[in-house]
């Protein structure tokens, strides 16, 4: 069956062109307009998609031709864009910028897959009529992607806003859709590559203010919602209905409990994860490292990602939480973390001036360093057993972090996994074990890879049987 998804690519030439500020006041104009607004990112970027989801009060999924199949990015983006009356996807980096020469797994890639218009985004400091030449040389590169118009970004005058729109007009013959003009200030503010996280910043409200109020008196709202309306059909995949849930599988009490740290430490989740937990039966329950006493009663822990060094002081003085799960890994929970959750499972947290104690579950300390340590696509081969994963499987994901691991016993450390891709934890190998805990720097997109929650349930449960067994002989003794 064939549904209209009413949608747009938003593209760039180059990275760090307005992209993400153009989004967001985009998502606020048309939401001010009475329109429900789907937001979704290109490529694994979680910054950008919490400023995005943050504003449209939805979930935005990240959309990856390196991480997913045509088919997934299709059931994801269906799943994501339906009920909504416009879907506004934001691409990385240039238009067509990707892994290799041929661009694959570029923003151009996603919208073929999409069958996506897109809209330019040119930042035009210091340019008139050479701004043309780059929008035509876009059009016949790859002829067969349908690029609709231009929004010109930090334009410096009346005159060269004039001068660019009569020569797009001219030598393009698509439609200037705004012209955004340069800010006094940049409510904005970047670290680490990208923005900082909305939920680290006191003015995100006013932020998302601004945006919206340059959309509205900037940009032509009425014709990007005519090209949205105008993008073709879209046919419903097998895999929607290969992803149906099975939750049913489990009624009430005997859902798996799987905790999710949620706090201003840990916030980086992809949706996806999420939702396979739920569509494979989890019962999810949040915990805080920050807040919480101590754990929950549960099956299994999910630590995700985020900037546990942004609040290394106050994960250091919750030490009954962090007693309470060395307790629980001890007694054979099993733990699946990523990135900052392994961080936060190691023995300390340092940087040139301050040291904090961490759970203290893992041999290895992290230092904090002002380059990037490890940033990019990954592929993991596993090579060990381990308690979520199979001997042979191949894993893809992505790894983000300033931190630089230190092995504080090397004799005790125990890998699972093999870099392919990507730098891991130490010389090629990533995956730390101990007990029932898996700890990577790899970021896992289940959106990719379905069998990712059915692992973490399964252990989940082994856990659940082997804690009655052991609660069982405890009574009868």
């Amino acid at each position: 069956m064939d549904h209209r998804y009413p949608r747009v690519v938003i593209a760039g030439l180059k990275g760090a062109s307005g992209k993400t500020f153009l989004c967001l006041g985009l998502i606020g104009a048309l939401k001010e307009k009475a329109l429900s607004v789907a937001v979704f990112k290109k490529g694994p970027d979680f910054i950008d998609a919490g400023w995005l989801s943050f504003a449209a009060g939805n979930p935005c999924r990240n959309l990856d031709p390196f991480l997913m199949s045509s088919d997934q990015i299709l059931a994801s983006f269906q799943e994501g864009a339906t009920d909504c009356g416009i879907s506004i996807i934001e691409g990385n980096r240039g238009l067509f910028d990707g892994l290799d020469h041929e661009g694959r797994c570029s923003t151009a890639q996603l919208a073929r897959i999409l069958k996506a218009p897109i809209i330019l985004v040119v930042d035009v400091t210091m340019a008139t009529r050479t701004v043309a030449a780059l929008v035509r040389g876009c059009q016949v590169f790859e002829p067969e992607l349908s690029i609709n118009g231009v929004i010109l970004n930090r334009v410096g005058s009346t005159r060269q806003e004039s001068l660019i729109r009569k020569a797009i007009d001219s030598y393009c013959g698509i439609p200037t859709l705004g012209a955004i003009p340069k800010l006094k200030e940049n409510e904005f503010p970047e670290r680490h590559m990208g923005l900082v996280p909305h939920h680290e910043r006191s003015g995100s409200l006013s932020a998302l203010k601004s945006a919206k109020e340059a959309a509205l008196s900037f940009v032509d709202l009425p014709a990007l919602i005519e090209i949205a309306s105008g993008a073709p059909f879209l046919q419903s995949t097998d895999f929607l209905t290969s992803s149906a849930s099975q939750s049913h599988l489990f009624a009430g009490s005997e859902a798996p409990r799987i905790g999710v740290v949620r706090d201003d430490a840990f916030w980086f989740y992809y949706p996806e994860n999420i939702d396979s937990l739920k569509r494979n039966g989890a019962r999810l329950i949040d915990v805080s490292a920050l807040s919480d006493h101590e754990l929950p009663e549960l099956d299994c822990l999910y630590i995700g990602g985020g900037f546990p060094e942004t609040m290394a002081d106050a994960l250091s003085r919750n030490a009954s939480f962090r007693e309470s799960l060395k307790i629980a890994v001890h007694k054979g929970l099993p733990v699946y973390a990523e990135c900052g959750g392994l961080m936060y499972l190691g023995e300390e947290l340092f940087s040139k001036t301050n040291r904090y104690p961490m759970a203290a579950i893992l041999p290895i300390s992290f230092s904090l360093e002002r380059r990037p340590q490890g940033h990019g696509y990954t592929v993991l081969e596993v090579t060990r057993p381990n308690p979520f994963y199979e001997v042979g499987e191949t894993i893809k994901g992505h790894e983000f972090h300033y931190s630089r691991p230190i092995l504080t016993r090397p004799a005790q450390t125990r890998f699972a996994f093999r870099a392919l891709r990507g730098g891991g934890i130490f010389e090629k190998q990533d995956g730390l074990c101990f007990a029932n805990v898996l700890a990577t720097y790899t970021h896992v997109h289940a959106g990719g890879s379905p069998l990712w929650a059915k692992h973490m349930i399964k252990a989940a449960l082994h856990f659940r049987g082997q804690a009655e067994k052991m609660s069982k002989l405890e009574k009868s003794n």
